[in-house]
């Protein structure tokens, strides 16, 4: 899972620097090759020697857990466990972090967030467990905002 989680958008490095850095919204075009990192990252790991499971993680790092997500559309566990990790914890740095689009946003805006999608995009139990490790950090004072 620790290498899934530093591998999982090796695939980007097939996309276009300016969809990458796009200041707005991606059009459909640039959706659907945005959506080809997984597959792309997969194939890209699938190639050196004992990392089969690392490269299943990465391919399904977008999926979610209704069953919305890309690039095969799997719901609740049928989602790697490894995967659905990645993503909760991926979504937090997302949202507490700049991005070309937008500045970043709290911590308590990252959680209301989680909170809001678990169940839908995410693993309700995972997401329930970084909630908790952030909670307790918080409270430790190793985490700040």
């Amino acid at each position: 899972m620790r290498s899934a989680a530093l591998l999982h958008d090796i695939g980007k490095v097939a996309i276009p620097d300016e969809i990458l850095h796009k200041p707005g919204p991606l059009n459909d075009e640039e959706w659907v090759l945005m959506k080809q990192h997984p597959v792309i990252g997969e194939r890209i790991l699938r190639v050196l020697p004992g990392l089969g499971p690392v490269a299943r993680m990465v391919r399904h790092e977008h999926e979610r857990w209704d069953g919305g997500g890309y690039p095969d559309g799997l719901s609740g566990a049928e989602i790697p466990f490894g995967s659905r990790v990645i993503i909760v914890a991926d979504t937090y740095h997302a949202i507490t972090s700049d991005r070309p689009y937008r500045s970043a946003r709290s911590h308590g805006e990252a959680v209301e967030e989680l909170t809001r999608c678990a169940g839908t995009q995410f693993d309700p139990d995972v997401t329930a467990a970084l909630i908790g490790h952030l909670y307790g950090r918080r409270q430790g004072g190793t985490l700040t905002a």
